[in-house]
């Protein structure tokens, strides 16, 4: 049979016969951890899901593995000259691929029972420190060497048998076919490495499917999932690199010292920022709900002195908490994100939301609320995998994502997905339901609309300019759904029991001249709900302030690593501060409008940022100002690389 098959496949018989022979590979290794985790595959009822998407993304692996080799036997195999040493090479790489997929599957066991997820960027890690690495293996580990030795050595020799078979006596082609059937090759290993039609590629996110972070990676295979890793390690900048440098011991002393929390209630040295801070609402806990808007700034919004286009957000400001100065951390969607979830600071890396070691285990004010008994989900109208959200959330707290294939005949999908009017409609059938279960629940909405290409339902609403797909008319389309869900909410039982927030992610466009552009960072942040008061706070503020302060309001006393300001207590002027990152620039500023700036590989500058002119006037400020400054430019890189973050040793202390 395996004769006929040559004859069939020709050139490309050995690089078939590897890709079935690794998907059998990879299906039996997934079978057999799968009945060592029975227990768990059937809480999470995945057992279907994890050997479907285990496919795909086995397809992946191989389709990656083998592409080049593909492409190189149709240009090589049978040219005399180059025949020989190609068909050497190809045998080595074929053997190697399959030593790849045996070796990783061998050691996951182990790993599995260290670390509960497949291998990751701790085993690349690993590799960083072979002295120390090899004699912990030696130590703990005999049986699982000698294992993975007897397998990758019987890989070798059996490989080598085996790929000397599928490289003899193989066709040729005629010089014309050469090409057309390398560029199929090539079309058909980039349709399996992006497993879709659409116009996004599949990544780990998109298959995820539980809470439970074991129960995700068995729909992966580990060399995916190591390889993966060593991808998004290259997007961990450190901010070390770039900004000047200071030890340690004195980030965390200025650090502590620029929250509102006295030192001394800061009692642990191996998570220097974990600190218990009583909620001020002591009353029965309230629901919380984000209302993240995408690209909202506040010079789009009439109540804040922007345009004319939020009529619905500006009555709600009259009834809110509202703050004229509150900034976001960076430019992206999952800087926000990042930002009003876990309260972290921001980097020159990419937001945590996509950086491997906070894939799970990570905090989030979803841990502690789902910790509290909270329902946590995030719901939103597009494709939750995209930007990683879908596994960041998953892996970090949230139980539920309701994302666009949850929606029943939504009026209108746009490219982003589904219109706001649809997002909360599913919000308030959400929320009504659980509020009839009397089940606490923590929502992150997230809207869609206001982002290019500006799509939105016709008829909605009148046009502020021409053509109909402008930004400005998303912000009012966006507005007017927003309207319909305040209607529906204020006649609803959660009304009364839940905080909502309505913040931007980030405004539509950071542009100018300028060191930083501080105006583009300045975001509307607008508390009400159930018992909020109507207020206009003119403090300065950060994205960061806004999870210790929402679990203040709701009745949910903060324990954990954040170091935003719980802003219901009166906070010392001199501690008040926005931080922006903008790629590799860092601004700190203060109350005052005293604002520091670090670019990378550059002295810093100082600045008074004149609110009214919008312009930044070099001025010379206290040495000690711009050591806090530099202090809170290092943290987030610093609090990655410690694991200050790691919900698992939060627990342990409590």
């Amino acid at each position: 049979m395996l004769d006929n098959a040559k004859q069939l496949l020709g050139v490309l018989f050995p690089v078939v016969a590897v890709f079935l022979l690794g998907l059998i590979i990879l299906t039996i290794s997934r079978a057999a951890l799968c009945t060592w985790q029975a227990q768990r595959v059937k809480k999470a009822q995945g057992l279907k899901t994890i050997f479907i998407s285990g496919l795909r993304m086995d397809i992946v692996t191989l389709s990656y593995l083998l592409v080049l080799p593909g492409l190189l036997s149709c240009l090589l195999t049978g040219i005399d000259v180059i025949n020989g040493v190609w068909l050497v090479i190809l045998q080595i790489w074929l053997i190697a691929s399959i030593w790849l997929l045996i070796y990783m599957e061998v050691s996951s066991p182990t790993f599995i029972k260290e670390y509960d997820v497949r291998p990751n960027r701790f085993f690349i890690e690993y590799l960083i420190y072979p002295k120390e690495v090899i004699s912990m293996l030696w130590t703990g580990y005999k049986l699982e060497l000698f294992i993975s030795l007897v397998a990758s050595l019987a890989t070798l020799y059996f490989g080598w048998i085996f790929s000397s078979y599928l490289v003899s006596d193989l066709g040729t082609l005629s010089w014309y076919w050469r090409l057309p059937l390398g560029l199929l090759v090539i079309a058909l290993c980039l349709l399996g490495a992006r497993s879709s039609f659409g116009h996004r590629g599949i990544n780990p996110s998109m298959i995820a499917f539980s809470n439970d972070n074991l129960m995700n990676d068995l729909a992966l295979n580990s060399s995916y999932s190591v390889l993966y890793a060593l991808k998004l390690m290259q997007s961990e900048e450190d901010s070390f690199t770039y900004y000047p440098k200071m030890e340690k011991d004195k980030i965390v002393d200025l650090i502590q010292k620029s929250t509102h929390i006295t030192q001394a209630d800061y009692i642990y040295p191996e998570l220097p920022t974990l600190v218990k801070r009583p909620a001020t609402h002591q009353g029965k806990p309230k629901n919380l709900v984000i209302l993240l808007q995408e690209s909202l700034g506040s010079r789009f919004v009439g109540g804040l002195g922007g345009l004319p286009l939020t009529p619905n957000l500006d009555e709600i400001i009259k009834e809110s908490w509202h703050f004229t100065r509150l900034y976001a951390t960076g430019t992206r969607s999952i800087r926000g994100i990042e930002a009003v979830t876990s309260g972290f600071s921001p980097t020159p890396a990419n937001a945590v939301v996509k950086l491997s070691k906070s894939q799970s285990d990570f905090y989030t004010i979803a841990q502690t609320l789902h910790h509290q008994g909270y329902h946590t989900q995030f719901v939103y109208g597009g494709e939750s995998h995209f930007d990683n959200m879908k596994g960041f959330f998953l892996g970090n707290g949230f139980c539920d994502i309701q994302d666009l294939p949850t929606f029943i005949k939504p009026q209108f999908v746009g490219s982003w997905g589904a219109c706001d009017e649809d997002l909360y409609d599913k919000a308030h059938q959400q929320f009504t339901m659980l509020q009839e279960k009397e089940q606490p629940f923590f929502s992150l909405v997230f809207t869609t609309t206001n982002h290019s290409p500006y799509e939105y339902p016709e008829g909605k609403i009148e046009q502020y300019n021409s053509p109909a797909a402008t930004r400005e008319n998303t912000v009012k389309y966006s507005d007017f759904a927003f309207g319909e869900f305040i209607k529906q909410a204020k006649a609803s039982d959660y009304w009364d029991e839940t905080v909502f927030v309505v913040v931007a992610d980030h405004d539509s466009r950071v542009y100018g001249d300028q060191a930083i552009p501080i105006e583009l960072f300045n975001i509307p942040a607008i508390i009400f709900g159930g018992g909020i008061e109507a207020k206009k706070d003119e403090r300065i503020a950060s994205q960061l302030d806004l999870p210790p302060t929402l679990l203040s309001l709701i009745g949910v006393d903060n324990y954990g690593p954040m170091i935003g300001h719980d802003l219901t207590q009166d906070i010392a002027p001199e501690k008040l501060r926005a931080m922006m990152q903008f790629h590799k620039t860092y601004a700190w500023v203060n109350n005052d409008n005293d604002a520091v700036v670090f670019q990378a590989n550059k002295a810093v500058e100082t600045y008074h940022y004149d609110s009214g002119s919008h312009q930044l006037h070099p001025v010379t400020l206290p040495q000690k100002l711009i050591e806090t400054a530099n202090a809170n430019a290092l943290w987030g890189s610093l609090a990655y690389k410690n694991d200050y973050y790691r919900w698992s040793s939060i627990k342990a202390t409590m």
